[in-house]
């Protein structure tokens, strides 16, 4: 190119991408949380085919476009997920000593 020789490396690309996010439209359009952003939207665009598993599935226009972090574009498939168990979350207290109140 231009006289200059160049290593030409060809970029993956996986047949079917399955993604979980946490809302997401009709249109396709997708936002993550917390450590789903890590892979998510990568995995998303490579694909040839992306079906998307959604918390919260909204009309078109609900979601702020600054927030999207994968355009519908790049998803061919979109289901609301129901009835989730997230046991990571549960929150756990212990009771203080006596004499030891905050």
């Amino acid at each position: 190119m231009n006289g200059e020789t160049y290593v030409y490396e060809t970029g993956l690309v996986a047949d079917l991408a399955l993604v979980k996010a946490w809302r997401g439209d009709t249109e396709g359009n997708l936002v993550y949380r917390k450590t789903a952003r890590n892979f998510n939207p990568n995995m998303a665009t490579a694909a040839r085919v992306t079906v998307a598993e959604v918390e919260e599935l909204v009309e078109p226009g609900v979601l702020d476009p600054d927030h999207i972090h994968t355009p519908g574009i790049y998803v061919q498939r979109i289901i609301q997920g129901r009835n989730y168990l997230k046991k990571i979350e549960n929150r756990t207290v212990r009771k203080r000593p006596a004499g030891q109140e905050a």
